[in-house]
């Protein structure tokens, strides 16, 4: 961090770029560390002028920036919270290019599964009814008349959660929980020398994970399910492909580039990468391939196996939901 510190000084020459975090778990920022000492070497070509979690600098070094003055602005996280939205919208006005960086900012993530409940139904599990909770005064930050005197205004929740580009224009997109360090270095390297791809690209593959998966040799044809495993129930196969094994993976319905991560670390793909190319819902493509994977004569033996998915919306949905075309429960449901 020392080093990153020296770069923001500040620079008259180089392009200025912010990185910039909203509603995550901080997996994005990893991402851009796990550079290593390809991070040193673009130091040399670039001002990060904003980076909260790396560099001490100040909002005001921003505020002092022409609209337009920095080359890119990559956010990470869903927008959850009225402040998040706000400043999604100030670095928009900041910035020529605004990337959103990983499945938070992409599609909403795993924090987008909030818009199946209401905001009050959230509040009330996380700060009175989970039994590790210790809150004898039931309060609830966000509820009331205000702060008391001397304590911070907290900023409101968001309704519902929002990826990126429900909120703003968003130019590129880095998918992934989180992008491969590979992807976010190749992105980076093409501001600097102008090769982007054409405006609203996705910085992945174009086809279904399953075409580059190493297990893709032993999927079956013809694959019947009675029964969906889950991991933890029986022992599986290390190279045999978990579709095969009756196992849900979202490979087939999930866009590549992630370098089958999850798969290679011996785990089915959870959908982090997206949907493909003129899919309007990757959530839908999911239960309808699922549907076709089922061995059923009829609605009642369809419903037994689907049964066995003990949480569907939670599986097929679990970075996509903001972004599908279910996308919330409505405020006061």
């Amino acid at each position: 961090l020392t080093v990153l510190m020296v770069w923001g000084l500040g620079s008259m020459t180089k392009p200025k770029i912010a990185f910039y975090w909203c509603a995550s778990c901080g997996g994005c920022e990893e991402s851009v560390l796990d550079l290593g000492e390809a991070l040193l070497d673009l130091a040399d070509q670039i001002d990060i002028v904003f980076w909260p979690i790396a560099l001490d600098h100040k909002f005001e070094v921003i505020t002092r920036l022409k609209d337009g003055e920095l080359l890119a602005t990559l956010i990470n996280g869903a927008i959850r919270t009225e402040e998040q939205a706000r400043l999604a919208i100030f670095f928009r006005k900041k910035s020529k290019i605004l990337i959103a960086h990983g499945s938070c900012a992409h599609t909403g993530g795993v924090v987008g599964l909030g818009n199946l409940h209401s905001d009050a139904e959230l509040l009330q599990t996380i700060y009175v009814d989970l039994p590790t909770v210790e809150n004898p005064g039931l309060l609830i930050p966000g509820v009331g008349s205000g702060p008391l005197p001397g304590e911070m205004e907290l900023t409101h929740l968001h309704h519902p959660v929002l990826p990126l580009n429900r909120l703003v224009p968003v130019d590129y997109v880095l998918p992934g929980c989180p992008p491969t360090p590979e992807l976010v270095e190749s992105a980076l390297r093409s501001l600097l020398d102008g090769s982007m791809p054409s405006p609203s690209s996705i910085l992945g593959d174009s086809k279904a994970l399953c075409d580059s998966c190493p297990r893709r040799p032993t999927l079956e044809e013809g694959i019947a399910i009675k029964r969906f495993k889950r991991l933890h129930e029986e022992a599986w196969d290390s190279e045999t492909c978990f579709l095969t094994q009756h196992f849900v993976c979202m490979g087939p319905v999930t866009r590549g580039g992630c370098n089958a991560r999850c798969i290679r670390g011996n785990m089915p793909c959870r959908g982090c990468f997206g949907s493909l190319d003129g899919v309007l819902d990757q959530s839908a493509k999911a239960v309808a391939f699922l549907a076709a994977l089922m061995h059923a004569e009829e609605a009642r033996e369809a419903g037994e196996v689907a049964d066995t998915i003990p949480d569907l919306v939670g599986l097929v949905s679990q970075y996509g939901l903001a972004a599908s075309v279910l996308r919330r429960k409505e405020r006061g449901a």
